[in-house]
């Protein structure tokens, strides 16, 4: 019998979802309003939300909310104890939307899948996977990626010691094994295209060795914040992020050794970790997302090196987010040619990774080379795109790091970003706020914005010009 106070949590919780809420940011704001609810609550609450969704068209929506908990926390126990208490042709029915049969086939390993609960998966440093695991306990490794261990234990894992000094990232094992087919060498020049907040984006700078650099762009400032916070407690500083809006203006002109796509979709392979996303998904959120990732890959292609690697994922199985889109992207396309997935010791270019075959969640990928078949030169200026060159770059939360990071742009009196240094690194002077270099202030340059033409200034107008700038910033 579960706890009645559990119940009523959940209940709560499924009264704020809505369609523009998902359950999981409901579960978030939730936890955030009742900070007195300990971790072990906090699980039992969050398993029992989600088990409603999985067994959500198996209740009686006439019951009451915390009667409905309790049938879909019984059936679950039940599908756990013995699978085969539920007909195939029961699932294929009404665990997942009816028109999903239309777009992909439903195996009946797969329909059970999705109604266990999923698996929690690691992501080592390159070659810590053993230490980890006797430091962590309660770890199994996987024979499909070198750096992969799921964790079976009920610790809180953002506040092991291991976390905190970045010994490892939770990351789902398909979205590992992405990085292991882009197989990045140190060096090279990568973008990923759509990283989100970069959890593809710290395995390709792992894998290079914090050495190259990797372009992370991403259309939500937020989720690059959450980004510089994730690299920065790995000590990964190979990296660059620019806001891209998935336009046709790429972010850099840049040409790279290799592109990551990890595009947005439907998100069919998450329903195993999101089952609320079955009843809210629908047929034209399919056709808009396949139309926005033919679009994504049309953008991103023109910046990929002769010889370079296409990369193309999404966390889906439908037919006209997979191979509907990679057919009419190659038609239009003829100066790419598949590659073999040889990182995953596959022989074709495209692979499907199924939830019941890997223990998570489902996606497809693709690979294309651009065939060095261009008429243009192969060949640019060292540097070029990246400001600093080859060798010199360094994390943007991390090089002004107790300096001033303003300036005042040119003919203007406001503030703007401070411009990156374009030597190699040496010890850094603190900036004068009124400077655009890290030397001294320019006493010309300092009296053309404000007005006067004096060569040298006076130490008391020096101090009024820095509280006019202060006052100015107040306001920016």
């Amino acid at each position: 019998m579960p706890d009645q106070a559990i119940l009523n949590h959940a209940a709560q919780i499924l009264g704020a979802i809505s369609a523009d809420q998902r359950a999981d940011t409901a579960l978030r704001f939730y936890f955030e309003g009742h900070r007195y609810l300990q971790p072990p609550a906090k699980r039992q609450i969050s398993h029992t939300v989600f088990v409603y969704f999985r067994w959500f068209s198996w209740l009686d929506p006439k019951d009451s909310p915390q009667k409905r908990l309790e049938h879909a926390l019984a059936m679950h126990e039940r599908f756990t104890a013995d699978p085969k208490t539920v007909k195939a042709e029961t699932l294929a029915v009404r665990a997942v939307p009816t028109w999903l049969a239309s777009e992909m086939d439903l195996p009946p390993d797969y329909l059970r899948q999705l109604q266990r609960d999923p698996a929690l998966w690691l992501r080592a440093r390159p070659g810590q996977r053993e230490a980890l695991a006797k430091s962590l306990f309660a770890c199994e490794p996987s024979d499909r990626a070198p750096d992969a261990l799921r964790f079976t234990g009920v610790q809180d894992l953002f506040k092991t010691e291991q976390f905190k000094t970045g010994e490892f990232e939770i990351q789902d094992l398909a979205s590992q094994l992405v990085g292991v087919a882009a197989a990045p060498q140190p060096g090279e020049t990568w973008w990923d295209a759509c990283a989100g907040e970069g959890g593809k984006t710290l395995h390709l700078a792992d894998l290079m060795k914090n050495k190259g650099v990797v372009w992370a762009t991403d259309r939500n400032e937020r989720r690059i914040d959450t980004l510089k916070r994730r690299a920065a407690r790995a000590k990964l500083f190979n990296y660059r992020t620019e806001f891209w809006d998935g336009g046709s203006r790429l972010p850099s002109k840049t040409k790279f050794d290799g592109i990551l796509l990890d595009a947005p979709c439907s998100g069919v392979g998450t329903w195993q970790r999101n089952p609320h996303a079955r009843w809210t998904t629908t047929p034209e959120d399919v056709r808009e997302l396949a139309a926005t990732q033919l679009a994504l890959l049309n953008h991103v292609v023109v910046a990929l090196k002769p010889g370079g690697r296409l990369i193309f994922s999404v966390c889906t199985l439908t037919r006209s987010e997979t191979t509907a889109v990679a057919e009419a992207f190659a038609a239009t396309h003829p100066e790419l040619e598949p590659l073999p997935l040889a990182a995953l010791n596959l022989p074709g270019s495209t692979v499907f990774l199924w939830p019941h075959e890997l223990r998570t969640r489902s996606l497809g990928l693709r690979t294309e080379t651009h065939r060095a078949i261009l008429s243009r030169s192969l060949r640019s200026a060292p540097g070029s795109g990246l400001r600093g060159g080859p060798g010199e770059y360094r994390a943007l939360d991390a090089r002004l790091h107790g300096s001033y990071r303003l300036r005042l742009r040119r003919g203007t009196g406001r503030p703007g970003p401070q411009p990156r240094r374009r030597t190699r690194c040496r010890r850094r002077r603190p900036l004068h706020p009124l400077s655009a270099c890290r030397r001294h202030p320019t006493p010309g340059r300092f009296y053309r914005l404000f007005g006067k033409s004096q060569a040298s200034p006076s130490l008391d107008t020096r101090r009024q010009g820095d509280a006019a700038l202060r006052r100015s910033l107040v306001h920016v």
